[in-house]
């Protein structure tokens, strides 16, 4: 099944779009990172200098209730952003550089399956986040 793109999902939610949330919804579909809002603003409003930061807060919020955006929070006071789509996968935060390490291990995912059910319950979704510092001698990226 193929992912559908942001801006697709917001006109199937019926939003308005205009220019200025076109060239926000691009951003983050070009996104690699976990980007917040400082972020995203810095990147749109480089391909379009209108764009205000009170704009991006206004678009992001507004997406985040249609479900077209995941809202991150890291404890490092910063909300970051993800398409709500994506396949599942949990989080390696690294608490020295803020670096956000997505990973899947199917051996984490049946562990979690098997606690639910030892407590009498269906997993019907999760958030892991791992928060670590590097290893001695680990190459920083």
């Amino acid at each position: 099944m193929s992912k559908s793109t942001i801006l697709s999902r917001c006109e199937d939610h019926g939003l308005r779009m205009t220019d200025q949330r076109r060239t926000i919804a691009g951003v983050l579909e070009a996104s690699t990172d976990h980007p917040d809002v400082e972020e995203l603003y810095n990147r749109a409003s480089a391909a379009d200098p209108r764009i205000s930061l009170a704009t991006v807060y206004r678009t992001v919020k507004l997406f985040e209730e249609a479900g077209i955006l995941e809202k991150l929070e890291f404890g490092d006071g910063r909300a970051r952003y993800e398409t709500s789509d994506r396949d599942h996968h949990d989080h390696l935060i690294d608490v020295n550089s803020g670096d956000v390490i997505e990973f899947m291990d199917p051996d984490i995912e049946a562990l979690q399956e098997k606690i639910a059910a030892k407590l009498g319950y269906r997993l019907m979704g999760h958030r892991l986040e791992l928060y670590g510092v590097p290893l001695k001698g680990k190459a920083n990226g």
